[in-house]
């Protein structure tokens, strides 16, 4: 799977990444970041929906590794590889992590489709259009019926890793690829500009 044109025009300079660590530095000189920093860095106020609050909260939880509810330096510098340069296949895992809410190394229903309705939420709030004709509910019924072989109600990672490499419309509900690229170099932008 190679870059594509667009993709390859809009890949992250290091220097902008080596400008992104040392804006967190500045932000959180302790070293440590916490959740309502995340949120802040990511521009979720409390203008923002309680999905999208959400959301930000388990994404925040995936990259806390030592469970001490912040991210330290390393967590932070693993996370921005991770989002802007990890493979497929580690992002997918991040995905996993991200869907698996109560950390018991499967997905059920409920996990999958309280993260698809948040996903749709914040499309919806991008993009009316973008959602499809399919429900949350629906969606994740179709991605039950296609990831779990075993038929057990429970997607394990290695259902999950295999049903999204294999069909490409349960890779695009499966992975939380959000364009991070595109909304880094957003966020640059705005970064100049202020």
């Amino acid at each position: 799977m190679g870059q594509s044109q667009s993709e390859m025009h809009n890949e992250v300079a290091l220097a902008q990444i080596q400008g992104l660590y040392k804006k967190s530095v500045s932000e959180c000189p302790s070293g440590n970041l916490h959740l309502h920093e995340f949120k802040r860095i990511f521009g979720i106020t409390h203008k923002s929906t309680e999905e999208e609050c959400a959301y930000m909260e388990n994404l925040f939880r995936s990259f806390v590794a030592n469970q001490d509810n912040t991210i330290d330096f390393m967590e932070y510098v693993a996370a921005l590889h991770l989002v802007l340069r990890g493979r497929l296949e580690d992002k997918l895992k991040w995905s996993f992590k991200v869907y698996d809410s109560d950390g018991n190394g499967c997905l059920d229903k409920r996990e999958v489709t309280q993260v698809i309705k948040t996903i749709h939420s914040l499309k919806m709030h991008e993009n009316s259009s973008s959602c499809g004709d399919l429900s949350p509910d629906q969606i994740c019924d179709r991605i039950f019926k296609l990831v779990d072989k075993n038929k057990d109600g429970e997607i394990s990672l290695e259902e999950f890793l295999e049903g999204a490499q294999r069909d490409k419309w349960v890779m695009e509900q499966l992975k939380l690829d959000v364009r991070p690229s595109g909304w880094f170099l957003e966020q640059q932008k705005k970064c100049s500009q202020t």
